[in-house]
């Protein structure tokens, strides 16, 4: 059996999900309120001229998150834009009047009293939320699943978060936290969704489309032929899929999901078909921690059901390999610090580019010389030692394909 696996979906006709909250319109919303930031900085848009010779494409380019609001990943968009509209919410106001330096007056403070926001996390979502609160002068608890590592504990607690790592999984983490959330009268900010948790997760998801709005104007015109997105529980990849899908409407970017085969909720999902929901259960080891989810977001899949491509399932060793190749770039490339989820969608293509034995995979997903090729680094070295402990010590290597 290969340890690659595809779904591919014929392109919907008819009725699908309506796009509005993840289009043009939504996308500036969302940009305006992180650029209100004093820390606001647009992330690099990396172009590969160098490797897209090499693997014989028209263009490779790399949406650069690890330097976004210097906490090294995207995810602060989400949690960011998530807490301010519930505050405006609270307040009675729209976000759009509501920019960072008003949410942080005195003023504000005094009309919303003391908050505590709770979130599960392998990492770089709490991460943000904690930032979020502490910004705000408000407080955060955050739980983390088994196996979560001690550096990414401390990331947390150094934005003075109540952070701790707990013997679950990620899903049950979260069931946790939104326990907390419902006996102590918490908000949980969470990118996960379920019935009655819809509108926190799909803030969540306008606020990535801040990195995808700014993807398209850094292309300045160029279209991307493919995307290539991870997923987790999937609401990154809804936002990026949803955005460009709207932008492009039918002429839109071909779009892959890319999970790694011990945590692939979304390819289950789409092998399915049924209409359900298909979780995966039990400890799902795998490198690439911050797509260690077993449950798909319902608001991510009604998108990504409706415009997304291609699913796909693939080993540990890709996401290893991309880290290598991106942070030991041909002479000519720019260097690009990718951690083990960040690197999971070029990783995969990586290897299907150089590898004979997945040329099948290559006329699946339609690429040649023709191809513009557009991935997401969601996150840099936000766990240091597991990076140089692939990146120096050769974990995972193509001949394995298996966790070390």
């Amino acid at each position: 059996m290969s340890q690659f696996e595809i779904v591919h979906y014929e392109r919907k006709k008819g009725n699908k999900k309506s796009l509005e909250h993840l289009g043009f319109k939504a996308a500036k919303k969302a940009r305006r309120f992180h650029g209100s930031f004093d820390m606001y900085k647009e992330t690099p848009l990396v172009a590969l001229d160098k490797l897209s010779e090499k693997l014989k494409v028209k263009d490779i380019f790399i949406k650069d998150e690890s330097y976004r609001f210097g906490l090294n990943a995207f995810k602060v968009l989400g949690g960011s834009y998530a807490i301010g509209n519930y505050i405006a919410q609270k307040l009675g106001k729209d976000i759009d009047g509501l920019p960072y330096r008003t949410m942080i007056s005195k003023e504000v403070k005094d009309k919303l009293g003391d908050i505590t926001f709770i979130s599960a996390t392998d990492g770089n979502h709490g991460r943000g939320v904690a930032w979020t609160a502490r910004q705000l002068k408000q407080k955060s608890v955050i739980l983390m699943p088994k196996g979560s590592t001690a550096e990414r504990l401390e990331n947390i607690r150094a934005e003075g978060a109540d952070a701790s790592i707990t013997d679950l999984n990620y899903d049950d983490a979260v069931r946790k936290a939104n326990g907390y959330a419902e006996k102590n009268g918490w908000v949980m900010v969470q990118d996960t969704s379920w019935e009655g948790y819809e509108a926190i997760p799909t803030w969540i998801m306008q606020g990535y489309t801040t990195m995808a709005y700014e993807a398209y104007l850094q292309l300045k015109g160029v279209k991307p032929t493919h995307i290539f997105i991870q997923a987790g529980v999937g609401s990154f990849a809804a936002a990026v899929t949803g955005f460009f899908s709207s932008v492009y409407g039918e002429d839109r970017p071909i779009t892959t999901v890319v999970e790694p085969n011990q945590a692939a909720c979304i390819f289950r999902t789409a092998k399915k078909n049924d209409g359900k929901i298909h979780p995966v259960k039990g400890d799902m080891n795998t490198i690439m921690a911050g797509l260690a989810c077993g449950e798909p977001a319902t608001v991510a899949w009604e998108v990504l059901r409706d415009y997304a491509d291609s699913f796909i399932a693939c080993p540990d060793y890709v996401a290893a390999q991309g880290m290598r190749i991106l942070g030991n770039p041909l002479n000519g490339d720019e260097k690009i610090i990718a951690g083990e989820s960040g690197a999971a969608g070029f990783g995969l293509i990586s290897e299907v580019l150089r590898n004979p034995e997945l040329k099948w995979l290559k006329e699946k997903l339609g690429i040649d010389e023709n191809s513009v090729l557009l991935f997401f680094n969601s996150e840099g070295d936000t766990d240091k030692e597991s990076y140089r402990k692939i990146v120096w010590d050769g974990l995972y290597p193509r001949s394995s394909g298996e966790c070390l």
